[in-house]
């Protein structure tokens, strides 16, 4: 077993989290355990990383209608008159917020979130290549950075998604959408998306209720008339608990906005408060949702990637041995003519001399007939393996994995198990789930102790 090195990516998580958080520094050794057992099956290359999966920082987004509420409320939160103007006038991309100590904000393109797999949006563009053809090409047209001076956007990032109405949306915008909220460890869901209906509209909160958590949902309620008086106030959020239930959704916080067309007064601010101290918590949540992509990826190994190579194996092997059936066939064919014709075949078969000369030399010709055409086929799989691998969006490399598997004895063998896929390995894999686990409850004990 050849040992694989710590991926540059893990190498920098791990002076990241030397210091502050030992649960995530634990976690990047876990991942590098992970890409050991991918990089011998040859699912992996040797600064590549499962742990890139995802992002590591802690994410925040935001889903509106297309009223004005989200980008008052985000030059409200974030201090900043700058941003209002400028999401308007890009309010069809998905804008990534990030701190900056500098006083004026930059905005890059798509590419740069593309590319940079600490981003939520790393190697987006192949999803988006793959769900529309020539679309992954124009990421800039549906993504950008943002940073930004604000205290509120220090150590995570905030991620605008473009404002949805009643018009048509198209399938890539829908798609991020959905890829954004799985990606975020806290959703601000502006209650105007149930004021109307659309297809667009209708897909996103179908997926929010096949999604809902009461730790990642938070849904905001603009409206000036709740600071009226405090009865107000307790009639708009029992309206909307039951307008949300209608809907299915039975879980998650609600907060009512304060009066934004006036600016945060001091008795509001307590609203902006209740946000905060939910905000504050999302680095806690990053950390299980590190922790459950590492038992995400133990359980893709077992359900998706392993299934898909072993299924490309038999499917090899198959076919090589059909074909060189065929081919067999021939052979047999003629001797049958020749049998007709001349009566001598069978006789010379059953010749204790003559007939193992005979089996012998159709050996020597079927063998390397039959690695020929295994190599053909083969070549034919790999092909098909890429395609599958941009399908399923993995990245594992599927034909390297494969390639690995078509040595010249499982050509002969009728054999379909991937090399390395036995009880040690599968006991290997048991083993990191179990760490996993056990990093969980270190993260739940730093909130409670069962037993003192």
């Amino acid at each position: 077993m050849t040992e694989k090195t710590t991926s540059k990516y893990l190498l920098n998580l791990e002076k990241q989290f030397a210091s502050d958080n030992p649960v995530l520094l634990k976690a990047a050794k876990l991942f590098h355990e992970l890409d050991q057992i991918e990089y011998d099956f040859g699912f992996l290359d040797a600064d590549d990383t499962t742990a890139s999966k995802g992002s590591w920082w802690p994410v925040i987004s935001l889903v509106s209608g297309n009223s004005a509420a989200k980008p008052k409320f985000l030059n409200n939160y974030l201090g900043t008159e700058q941003l209002l103007s400028s999401i308007q006038a890009s309010n069809q991309k998905f804008t990534v917020l990030s701190h900056s100590p500098q006083a004026n904000t930059a905005t890059l393109p798509g590419t740069a979130l593309d590319v940079d797999h600490r981003y939520p949006f790393y190697k987006i563009s192949r999803k988006i290549e793959q769900l529309q053809k020539g679309e992954g090409s124009r990421i800039n047209a549906y993504l950008e950075l943002k940073t930004i001076n604000s205290s509120r956007v220090k150590n995570k990032l905030i991620v605008d998604t473009p404002s949805l109405s009643g018009a048509p949306t198209s399938p890539v915008t829908s798609m991020l959408t959905q890829h954004v909220i799985a990606q975020s460890d806290l959703v601000l869901v502006f209650t105007d998306i149930f004021d109307s209906a659309s297809p667009a509209l209708d897909e996103l909160v179908a997926y929010i209720v096949a999604n809902q958590d009461s730790n990642k949902f938070i849904y905001l309620i603009d409206d000036a008339t709740a600071a009226l008086t405090a009865s107000r106030n307790s009639e708009i959020l029992s309206s909307w608990q039951r307008k949300l239930a209608e809907h299915g959704l039975y879980t998650g916080q609600i907060i009512i906005l304060p009066n934004q067309a006036t600016g945060v007064s001091t008795q509001n601010q307590g609203d902006f408060s209740a946000i905060d101290r939910r905000v504050s918590n999302v680095e806690n949540d990053r950390s299980y949702r590190v922790l459950d992509t590492i038992e995400k990826n133990i359980q893709e190994i077992d359900t998706v990637i392993m299934p898909e190579l072993k299924k490309a194996i038999e499917l090899w092997k198959e076919r090589s041995a059909f074909s060189s059936f065929i081919i067999l066939g021939f052979f047999a064919t003629l001797a049958i003519f020749a049998e007709i014709e001349t009566g001598i075949i069978l006789g010379s078969l059953l010749d204790p001399i003559i007939g193992p000369a005979v089996i012998l030399l159709l050996i020597a010709i079927m063998v390397p007939l039959h690695l020929a055409i295994s190599k053909l086929q083969a070549k034919v799989i790999i092909n098909q393996l890429h395609n599958q691998q941009k399908k399923l969006n993995l990245l594992e490399n599927l034909a390297n994995a494969f390639e690995q598997n078509i040595t010249f004895w499982r050509t002969l063998l009728p054999v379909s198990d991937p090399i390395g896929w036995n009880k040690k390995t599968k006991a290997r894999l048991t083993q990191l789930s179990d760490k996993t686990k056990d990093l969980v409850q270190e993260l739940n004990d730093n909130f409670s102790i069962y037993n003192e």
